[in-house]
């Protein structure tokens, strides 16, 4: 059955305003800390990943909506649906507001108050707090990353846990770590748009250089944050520490070498790839190792 022309471009201007890999994400790192605190139900963890994608693919529209004048002045961005005029800013607001209050309302049954909270806090730092520190310091990625943090301790408390736990607090600061090298990356690629647009650039605050070795440190700290996973029994599986460590190990190498070749023609495109693959297979090590203790709970079970 062959797609309607219209429809297909329908279609695909909506995947371009939503960005749904970017939400799935959101809901695979809301599914690990769901099953990192497993207590024999799925379903918190299921609706809470609903609701994270249906909260992140709305935040994604209203920030596209918010700086839609920006967008038009860059190479990298032009092309969305609202700077390219394929979609009217009017109906983006509708479709964003909409699954915003889908996500809220699917999170009330999903950890009740305390998840509706964190999900509203989410949705106030990102499109509020990050979005406007974005025009006033390059240093808005270091404020702004707290959001990164926030899917996971959804998912945790869907599954019962409690907002001060230890272990919460470390996997929140993996998923905090990682999104500094993350957005510098983009800095040191598209450096120049950002300037042309008017926005605030490291560029100009640090030479390459010493912008390439912040990265580093950054990155470092993040695989750091890895190891100290299975320490806390967050990844307790023997079978998954070890794939683990060598991944740590490997996005370390990658991160100096992507440093000593960072004069190289898409140097920091690989290397942003990278840190975007190490994130994706620690996130799946979380959500496989939480799998494996519900098998081994319904196995116990008579």
């Amino acid at each position: 059955m062959t797609i309607p022309p219209r429809l297909a471009s329908r279609m695909s201007t909506l995947l371009r305003l939503l960005r749904p890999s970017v939400s799935l994400f959101a809901a695979l790192s809301t599914a690990a800390g769901a099953l990192l605190h497993f207590r024999g139900e799925v379903g918190p963890a299921l609706v809470a990943s609903s609701a994270v994608f249906l909260l992140a693919a709305g935040a994604s529209g209203l920030n596209q909506y918010q700086e839609r004048e920006l967008d038009a002045m860059m190479e990298r961005t032009r092309h969305r649906p609202l700077p390219s005029g394929s979609m009217t800013p009017a109906r983006a607001l509708i479709i964003s507001c909409a699954l915003l209050a889908s996500g809220l309302v699917l999170l009330i049954p999903a950890g009740g108050s305390s998840a509706v909270l964190l999900g509203v806090a989410a949705i106030v730092w990102y499109n509020g707090v990050y979005t406007f520190l974005k025009r006033k310091t390059a240093f808005a990625a270091v404020p702004g990353a707290l959001v990164g943090a926030l899917p996971p301790a959804i998912g945790w408390i869907a599954a019962g846990g409690s907002l001060f736990d230890g272990q919460l607090v470390l996997l929140c600061l993996f998923f905090y770590l990682w999104q500094i090298p993350h957005f510098w990356l983009l800095v040191l690629r598209y450096g120049e748009q950002y300037e042309a647009a008017g926005l605030p650039s490291l560029r100009r605050v640090f030479r390459e250089g010493q912008l390439a070795r912040l990265t580093l440190v950054w990155t470092v700290a993040a695989a750091a944050s890895a190891l100290l996973l299975p320490l806390a029994g967050l990844v307790r599986s023997p079978a998954l520490s070890l794939p683990l460590g060598a991944v740590v190990l490997l996005i370390i190498m990658s991160g100096i070498g992507s440093y000593i070749r960072r004069v190289l023609p898409g140097a920091q495109s690989k290397a942003f790839r990278r840190i975007n693959g190490f994130v994706l297979i620690v996130t799946l090590i979380l959500a496989l190792d939480g799998i494996l203790r519900h098998y081994h709970v319904l196995q116990r079970i008579p």
